[in-house]
């Protein structure tokens, strides 16, 4: 049997009870005795530096200042207490749970993304909503902004209130749908997840304007055939990675369907039909887009998945 390697997860958190559902969602998916280092991280909220500079000449603005810092210590400590004490009353050990606060260096999302590859983390795992009167320090924008500036630590978006454990696992014929096969294989052994490695095969029409293939059905026909036989052996090569990494043959599957117009929303069909709570996607695939905001299909899943996780794998 595998030994089940301790991971490091980064869980960013703001004081509010969305952001603390990641937290629901760690324990659904891994439970109190997976061998995970959680790290729960809090950025201070900062006044405006030119507010700060204009006002330190006067003793008394000085010591509001230095107030404010201390309460403002105060509330951090107060917010990573709670959710630490969220985990641990589901079962969590005290030392598995640790706190992080720092001050704001360069901005919530990039602090976010550069403590965690700094820190070699296996996953930024947050929720996609959180303080309302923050515009938000996790609404999309933020959430969003972590995924744009990430580098090389797969981000879990937590959308709402997920309560499934199984998986759906996209993969096409990319590098990159292969290295979230790896991190699968790496993330999950030794949970109770099922794993469905599933692919929809590109529609024509994704190629050809609407009425050009109709008089045609034999192109249709004959591309289904081959785009089956292209991604037929990156399928199979996927479960011989995850049972490698220790994941048992009888939690895994394969489905390959006829695809529609739009891959994302093949995804997201079948993440419902298979039960799936958590959906890991390249952030790239076979067309091997560089830019993640540029669109893209792991796009269209992030944006449109709801109660779900998205996790996508630079």
């Amino acid at each position: 049997m595998n030994k089940v390697i301790s991971k490091m997860v980064v869980v960013p958190v703001d004081g509010s009870e969305n952001a603390l559902r990641a937290l629901d969602y760690l324990n659904l998916v891994f439970g109190s005795k997976y061998n995970l280092r959680v790290v729960l991280f809090y950025l201070l909220p900062s006044l405006p530096r030119v507010l700060i500079e204009g006002n330190t000449t006067s003793d008394i603005m000085a010591g509001k200042f230095t107030e404010l810092e201390k309460k403002n210590r105060a509330m951090a400590q107060l917010i990573l207490s709670e959710g630490k004490k969220r985990l641990l009353d589901k079962g969590f050990k005290k030392k598995a749970v640790e706190t992080v606060f720092q001050k704001r260096a360069v901005g919530i999302a990039r602090d976010i993304c550069n403590w965690s590859e700094n820190m070699r983390s296996d996953a930024i795992i947050i929720s996609t909503r959180g303080l309302s009167r923050l515009k938000a320090f996790f609404m999309g924008e933020t959430a969003n902004k972590v995924l744009e500036f990430n580098r090389s630590c797969p981000v879990w978006m937590v959308k709402g209130a997920v309560r499934r454990k199984n998986v759906l696992l996209a993969v096409d014929n990319s590098q990159n749908a292969m290295r979230a096969v790896d991190y699968v294989g790496f993330m999950l052994p030794g949970t109770e997840t099922h794993v469905t490695i599933f692919h929809s095969k590109r529609d024509l029409k994704r190629f050809m304007p609407d009425g050009l293939l109709e008089e045609f059905p034999e192109f249709q026909r004959s591309w289904k055939h081959k785009a089956g036989e292209v991604v037929a052996p990156y399928l199979k090569r996927a479960k011989e990675m995850l049972m490698k990494a220790g994941l048992k043959e009888n939690r895994i599957s394969i489905k390959l369907v006829d695809g529609s117009e739009s891959a994302g929303i093949d995804i997201l069909k079948e993440a419902i039909n298979s039960d799936a709570g958590t959906i890991f996607i390249g952030k790239r695939g076979c067309s091997d887009v560089k830019d993640y905001s540029m669109g893209s299909v792991a796009k269209k899943v992030l944006y449109q998945a709801s109660d779900m996780t998205v996790c996508v794998v630079p």
